[in-house]
């Protein structure tokens, strides 16, 4: 389903050609007294949900799904990312050997820098502080994080006007604009409306079985749906949440229809509404 998306997903917002993809995880929270296959602490049960979203469609491209205990960069380095891809993460998937692996692979990472992390700064670069900016700097790892990534890295600072709050990104591209690596950064947001969307909308809080194989089949029963809609979206070329999208297929599960006639606007409407996407919010 991912390959038959592809073609028809819309790019990502940026200007720059580079695959984009963000890399992240949610935990599946499950009883414990009814998984105990899924044990990660004393009282709770889980199962990790981690994720690479492809940014052309906002698509699962890679899903794996493992015990809550285990650390995400355990799959992260496993993963194969096409050449000049850009991949962003959070501060969980902080490993600096995986970077250099990232950079020798002339694969692209804009990420966290954590608050301990020691380094030497080799050249400072002119920014624009009314962007928000307020560094922008060529930096090498040094003590013993030197020998996991010893290549060169661009660290950035910046300083969210509205929340006044301070951020430091660590990447190892030269290229792109100091805020258009910020607002790559912001972008990864999308991920976790991802997964929002999925666990509200999807049936994977509660499972019709309770053995792991049961479990597993519900959740990628649920990414098939969740790519079937984005399929029927950009098929149907309108401009509807997939939310509505879903709303509209519930109300009509039990009509013959083509999905051309189900998305197609009714050619009477209602008085009190002007537009379809309104009669689609009604519906909803």
């Amino acid at each position: 389903m991912y390959r038959r998306c592809q073609p028809l997903a819309p790019k990502h917002k940026f200007k720059f050609k580079n695959k984009l993809f963000s890399l992240d995880a949610t935990v599946v929270s499950l009883c414990l007294s009814l998984f105990p296959w899924a044990s990660c602490r004393r009282s709770k049960g889980g199962i990790k949900l981690q994720t690479l979203l492809d940014h052309d469609g906002y698509l699962p491209a890679f899903v794996a799904l493992s015990p809550a205990r285990e650390h995400e960069i355990r799959k992260a380095r496993s993963l194969s990312l096409p050449k000049g891809s850009i991949v962003v993460a959070d501060l969980g998937y902080t490993d600096y050997a995986w970077y250099a692996q990232l950079t020798a692979q002339k694969i692209f990472f804009v990420t966290r820098l954590k608050r301990n992390a020691r380094f030497e700064v080799l050249e400072r670069r002119k920014v624009n502080k009314t962007q928000g900016v307020i560094a922008d700097q060529t930096i090498r790892l040094t003590d013993a994080q030197t020998q996991q990534c010893p290549v060169v890295l661009r660290r950035i600072a910046y300083r969210d006007a509205a929340t006044g709050r301070r951020y430091v990104f660590l990447t190892n591209h030269f290229k792109l604009a100091a805020r258009t690596i910020v607002n790559i950064y912001k972008e990864r947001w999308q991920i976790e409306i991802f997964f929002r969307f999925i666990k509200q909308n999807l049936k994977i809080k509660a499972f019709s079985g309770n053995s792991e194989n049961a479990v597993l089949t519900q959740i990628y029963a649920a990414l098939i749906v969740y790519l079937l809609l984005c399929y029927l979206k950009f098929m149907s070329n309108l401009s509807i949440t997939l939310q509505n999208c879903l709303r509209l297929l519930q109300l009509n599960l039990f009509r013959t229809r083509t999905w051309q006639e189900l998305f197609q606007p009714p050619e009477t409407m209602p008085s009190n509404m002007c537009n379809y996407k309104q009669l689609t919010l009604a519906l909803a």
